[in-house]
């Protein structure tokens, strides 16, 4: 498991469009990485509608706000584009970011251990370091959370 001031591992995946997207080339800038289980699955809607509604105010703070399931492209998309979602989605098939996060783990599911994606968000400051853990989220209202966590760091950093 990942602590604070851990350097975040490196990656790079396809966004919603087939796009790469490389953690390298985000560097100077805030990162909220979340992870959750599954696109259009009721759980991960709540929370990416959460994080849609809050995008503004996220985005005033100069964070850049990146999803991450072990869904394909082609279904990040079908998701962003029902739920009208601002930010990318980004495809971890293989699960091999989620590994390398901490986040997949052996969950409970129906009474039968199956390994799956433990919903995490991680805040990923400037420099590559991780700056803050959300570790086993609720979808309900963690995108506020989130938010207020920005602010207040905002004010730390003025």
């Amino acid at each position: 498991m990942l602590n604070i001031n851990d350097k975040a591992p490196e990656f790079t995946l396809q966004d919603e469009n087939g796009n790469e997207v490389s953690l390298k080339g985000l560097r100077g800038k805030q990162i909220v990485l979340y992870f959750y289980p599954r696109a259009d699955t009721p759980g991960c809607t709540v929370e990416a509608c959460s994080f849609r509604d809050t995008y503004r105010q996220m985005q005033k703070t100069g964070a850049v706000l990146l999803g991450i399931s072990p869904d394909t492209p082609k279904a990040q998309k079908k998701f962003q584009e029902k739920f009208k979602l601002p930010f990318s989605l980004l495809a971890d098939a293989d699960k091999k970011v989620a590994d390398a996060f901490g986040v997949l783990q052996e969950k409970n599911m129906y009474g039968k251990k199956v390994m799956g994606i433990v919903r995490t968000t991680f805040i990923i400051g400037p420099d590559g370091r991780i700056q803050h853990i959300f570790p086993r989220v609720k979808p309900e209202g963690h995108a506020v959370e989130v938010l207020a966590y920005l602010k207040e760091s905002a004010k730390g950093a003025a």
